[in-house]
């Protein structure tokens, strides 16, 4: 997670190896490689078009500088300790967010350092429940979620509703879905819901080649996950999975009941926007949109309300009904979040609320003050900490 500006840094002079786990480095390799690629194709599609106002548009980095990143990967063990230098050691540990995903705990000279990452649920369809940290000095938590709950959804029973609904206005379902963990989620649901015949044999489209080799990734890395391979197998199985873009338009061409997962989860870029493009002034269209949506996302208009949506410098009036779903986060809730910390067994020096909007942030220290006393700093964007660390202690 997370891994999509490390193409930059090496670009502009990093030059030291880039640990990872296995499946983490595995998705990465996938994720910087489609990054470069749509960033090079859009800006030759501004610069053909003349939408954008730079001149000329240039990629923030190439397919070139994707793969001299992935040179620099190293592949770590989840839960072992590496001693990186001398009284230097580091430590990944299931954290349960996506495949592959940990939190990092470093002991520097016997301080420990405890960086959550992005914190999976305790209860979700594919991952299994994260680990808890026993200690941390200084900790650096997320809070997207650390002022609600998560709705308490039957999601089988929503979904088949959404599906009956479209497949009733004889209309197209169109949902922006992440490529990681979130579109395999939904395939597991639709090809449960299909198993138990609770929504009619109509097409099921997975148009998102990055998230059919995540697919491959899921495979391949079976312990990180719930499914069997035999499950994995049977659920890409129900679907038509679409490689090529001439193979998007064939499923366009289509114009009875179907459902289609595509990406990108926020509708910021990827195969979702040509369909978008194609059926968001459509009164029949469904639109679901099954994870969070960032502001200044056109994921976030919609969700808004908005009324019209603009695609490569054209507005598309917005007629599709849009949906949420509310209880498929991939991220721990506000309950989550303070049950992670319930096994640290001393009180941190310090602890940092980080990756959250501000009433989130701000929510979650006022919580976590007062169900464990630790007072939390909500650093500023750029601002800098200094950690007093001891360096003459030795482990």
């Amino acid at each position: 997670d997370h891994t999509g500006y490390l193409p930059r840094l090496v670009k502009i002079g990093f030059k030291k190896t880039i640990q990872g786990t296995h499946p983490t480095l595995d998705i990465a390799e996938i994720i910087l490689r489609d990054s470069a690629k749509i960033q090079e194709e859009e800006a030759a599609k501004a610069n053909r078009e003349g939408y954008s106002k730079h001149k000329p548009a240039k990629p923030l980095y190439s397919l070139k500088d994707a793969e001299r990143a992935i040179t620099h990967f190293r592949t770590v063990p989840e839960g072992e300790w590496l001693n990186l230098f001398e009284g230097i050691r580091a430590r990944f540990q299931y954290n349960g967010h996506i495949i592959g995903a940990t939190f990092i705990e470093l002991d520097i000279y016997g301080k420990r350092l405890v960086f959550s990452g992005d914190i999976g649920r305790k209860q979700d369809i594919l991952m299994k429940p994260p680990k808890k940290p026993e200690q941390a000095d200084v900790l650096f938590i997320e809070s997207t979620y650390g002022d609600r709950l998560h709705a308490e959804e039957d999601l089988e029973t929503k979904l088949r509703e959404i599906v009956l609904h479209t497949v009733e206005k004889g209309g197209t379902l169109i949902i922006p879905s992440f490529a990681v963990e979130r579109t395999q989620t939904l395939m597991y649901l639709f090809w449960q819901l299909r198993k138990k015949n609770a929504i009619p044999d109509i097409p099921m489209i997975m148009d998102s080649p990055m998230g059919a080799d995540v697919l491959n990734v899921f495979h391949k890395h079976r312990k990180w996950h719930k499914l069997s391979i035999e499950d994995c197998t049977k659920m890409c199985n129900t679907f038509r999975m679409v490689k090529a873009f001439k193979e998007t338009l064939e499923v366009m061409k289509n114009r009875g009941p179907k459902i289609v997962i595509a990406g990108s989860g926020m509708v910021s870029g990827g195969r979702v926007l040509t369909y978008l493009q194609q059926y968001l002034d459509r009164s029949e269209t469904t639109i679901l949109l099954a994870g969070f949506q960032a502001e200044g996302t056109r994921g976030r208009a919609l969700l808004e309300g908005a009324t019209e949506l603009k695609i490569y410098g054209k507005y598309y009036t917005v007629k599709a009904e849009v949906f949420e779903l509310h209880a498929l986060s991939a991220h721990a809730d506000q309950a989550e979040l303070l049950d992670w910390l319930s096994e640290i067994r001393n009180t941190p020096e310090k602890v940092y609320l980080v990756h959250g909007e501000p009433h989130s942030a701000d929510v979650f220290r006022v919580k976590i003050k007062d169900t464990y006393g630790w007072d939390c700093i909500i650093p500023e964007l750029y601002s800098i900490e200094e950690i007093p660390i001891a360096t003459n202690k030795k482990e």
